[in-house]
């Protein structure tokens, strides 16, 4: 597996240009400029973040339209995902927009979303998750994840932690936009220090919700 050595910007601009044109002939005429400047990389950069963090899981460019009214064949980003639990795990995507990294639960299970309700009720496990996401918070990280615009099944609204009950994935993303490290050896070490921050948020979510 070749080093590392950073994401051309060559490949935001294919991003942007698939945004315009999302057709095979684009796809077909510039894939070369996908494989050298995404998808190598990517393979390259997973390959390096493995031995801290786990074997990635890199997506496939391809959409899966058939049930889609948004008929467009290929994804307008590249991600890969390392799982540390079932739909649980770190995160990261490069597309016309830069970089972005991310972790957390992206969906969850009824079992899960039940063990997780069942940690956040606890006043000991949901102050330690409340700790964990101001801690993220501090530094840069957005909180993110789908909420029911009401309050879950055996909760009163007055419940202390109510708008982290009404998580039903939870996750925390930090968008890094094109920093000029970005087309540099060292994008993995500022991508390995992102994921060590979502460290305690990852294994949290792992641990409460992990099937018994």
């Amino acid at each position: 597996m070749p080093r590392f050595t950073g994401f051309p910007l060559a490949g935001l601009d294919f991003y942007e240009d698939l945004e315009a044109d999302n057709s095979k002939a684009f796809w077909s005429g510039n894939k070369k400029v996908w494989e050298e400047s995404v998808r190598d990389p990517m393979q390259a950069l997973v390959a390096d973040l493995e031995a801290d963090f786990g074997t990635a899981k890199i997506f496939r460019p391809y959409r899966d339209v058939r049930f889609s009214k948004d008929k467009s064949p290929y994804k307008t980003h590249q991600g890969a995902v390392v799982h540390t639990a079932q739909y649980t795990g770190w995160y990261v995507q490069i597309a016309a927009a830069g970089l972005f990294v991310g972790g957390g639960m992206y969906t969850a299970s009824p079992a899960q979303l039940a063990a997780l309700r069942t940690a956040i009720d606890d006043d000991v496990r949901g102050a330690e998750l409340e700790a964990i996401l101001a801690q993220l918070v501090s530094a840069g990280f957005t909180i993110g994840g789908d909420k029911l615009k009401t309050k879950p099944k055996g909760f009163t609204v007055d419940h202390p932690r109510i708008e982290l009950l009404r998580h039903q994935s939870l996750t925390a993303g930090y968008e890094f936009g094109a920093p000029t490290w970005l087309t540099e050896p060292g994008a993995a070490e500022e991508i390995r220090k992102s994921w060590e921050e979502l460290r305690p948020l990852v294994e949290w979510l792992g641990a409460v919700t992990a099937q018994k």
